[in-house]
């Protein structure tokens, strides 16, 4: 029979442990469910009752958040979530080093936080290094936190420009069989970095920022030539870039400017022949002072709780595929 065993945390703010609880105690029911626990309320106690490991998971989790309520940080309800499945990993990590982190821009959301040690790990590595490559699953904000950063640094004014671009060339499809001029063509591969862009400013603002040239957003075939001085540059699904792409782009690197380069080596949609630019720089490039390469896991997905299994079954899937191929081949 398992070890049940049972933890009364009191807390003194009316405020803070109602908004520690959730609306109708949701917040709490969510954690009891993650970690199959039971846990009841009277007032402001909690009573904790499960597994010794997992009520003292618990009980150190909430204390955590009561803590960042009280540094005015705004709980939301995924963070839940997020923290049950760091401190899971590591009951020492401080949940505050994290949450509390945080990239200040001028848009309707007027922070962004990491929700993850591998995500402040990579902030922190764009803060201090001048080109950083962030490698993982889709749903691990290697865009978005990239893109906070750039809007932070464009902001303050530490970069005068912010270049935005992707390969468009993927899922077996070339510019040339689109329909449109350039620019219509050019669009639905990089409609993500708008989405992501404006999350964060007003429209009007980024209309007005890449009519003056202050923001671009281009394939990367348009980067050939050019020396990007004074810049906040982003290559996102660098996968899809050839060997060829990856080293023009990265010598297009001027002085002042800083880029971030984001991919998933999973979901390469080049030919076979052709060698991923991203998994060449990995191989070659992690030596380099001041080059970061940060990488991402399944654990890192902050998209809906969905995404995370999602990744694990199409994991499992390639590991069988794998396995077959091996099988087959010793027959």
């Amino acid at each position: 029979m398992s070890d049940r065993h049972l933890i009364t945390l009191p807390f003194a703010d009316n405020d803070h442990a109602r908004q520690l609880f959730g609306e109708h105690n949701g917040n709490l029911q969510r954690l009891a469910d993650i970690l199959d626990i039971r846990i009841n309320t009277r007032g402001t106690s909690v009573f904790l009752e499960g597994e010794r490991a997992l009520a003292e998971l618990a009980h150190n989790l909430l204390n955590q958040l009561y803590g960042l309520l009280a540094e005015g940080y705004p709980l939301h309800p995924n963070d839940i979530e997020y923290a049950a499945r760091m401190l899971s990993s590591n009951d020492r990590l401080n949940l505050k080093d994290i949450f509390l982190d945080t990239v200040y821009i001028t848009a309707k959301k007027s922070v962004v936080t990491p929700k993850t040690p591998s995500q402040k790990d990579y902030i922190e590595a764009i803060r201090t290094h001048d080109i950083v490559f962030g490698i993982g699953p889709a749903g691990t904000g290697k865009t978005y936190l990239a893109m906070a950063m750039a809007v932070a640094a464009f902001t303050k004014g530490q970069v005068s420009r912010i270049i935005l671009t992707r390969p468009a060339v993927e899922a077996g499809e070339t510019l040339g069989f689109l329909p449109g001029d350039l620019a219509e063509k050019v669009d639905p591969y990089l409609r993500p970095l708008y989405d992501a862009l404006h999350d964060m400013m007003r429209f009007e603002k980024v209309s007005a920022l890449m009519e003056k040239g202050a923001i671009e957003v281009a394939p990367i075939a348009f980067m050939r030539g050019r020396t990007l001085n004074d810049s906040f540059i982003i290559l996102d699904e660098a996968q899809n870039t050839t060997s060829e792409q990856m080293k023009m782009f990265l010598t297009r690197i001027g002085f002042n400017s800083k880029a971030v380069i984001t991919g998933d080596i999973t979901q390469i949609d080049l030919p076979p022949e052709r060698t991923s630019g991203l998994i060449e720089t990995k191989n070659i490039l992690q030596d380099i002072e001041g080059i970061r390469f940060v990488f991402f896991s399944k654990q890192d997905v902050v998209r809906h709780r969905l995404v995370q299994e999602i990744i694990r079954a199409y994991e499992d899937l390639d590991a069988r595929k794998r396995g077959g191929r091996g099988a087959s081949d010793a027959g």
